[in-house]
């Protein structure tokens, strides 16, 4: 059971359900020198069309500024992003991945994807349909 944070215990179970999800595949990732932050830039930069400004990346992946420098600042000390001169603007850069980037974004994905399976194999299609419905329902309630 959750940690009493609410004033709703459901909402206290979602919490730590979801923190809990983000640890376990924090952890599957760890093992390959990723984090769950370090998947979302790379994935961000991978599904771009073309390079993106830092501000853009801190908006796509919903973090700070300030935390978006700092991953990547550590992804291009890992060779896996490099900052390459805007075209149209002298002062900014835009971020694009490396190949070791790229390949590093595939490993990871395919480690997210191994244990977020493994994490929701409890669920066959008729619970998870349901669930889906159900979180829509309350995102449709707080839009």
């Amino acid at each position: 059971m959750a940690v009493q944070g609410s004033s709703d215990a459901l909402v206290d179970e979602l919490y730590e359900t979801t923190h809990q999800l983000r640890r376990f595949v924090e952890a599957r990732l760890r093992t390959g020198g990723a984090s769950v932050a370090r998947l979302r830039a790379l994935r961000m930069l991978a599904r771009a069309e073309q390079p993106l400004r830092m501000r853009d990346l801190s908006e796509m992946t919903g973090v700070a500024a300030r935390t978006t420098t700092a991953i990547v600042d550590s992804l291009e000390r890992d060779g896996l992003v490099e900052r390459v001169r805007h075209p149209q603007d002298r002062r900014a850069f835009l971020l694009r991945l490396t190949d070791k980037g790229e390949e590093c974004h595939r490993e990871a994905e395919e480690v997210d994807r191994i244990a977020l399976g493994e994490a929701m194999s409890p669920l066959g299609p008729e619970d998870r349909a349901q669930l889906r419905d159900l979180l829509a329902r309350i995102r449709t309630a707080t839009s």
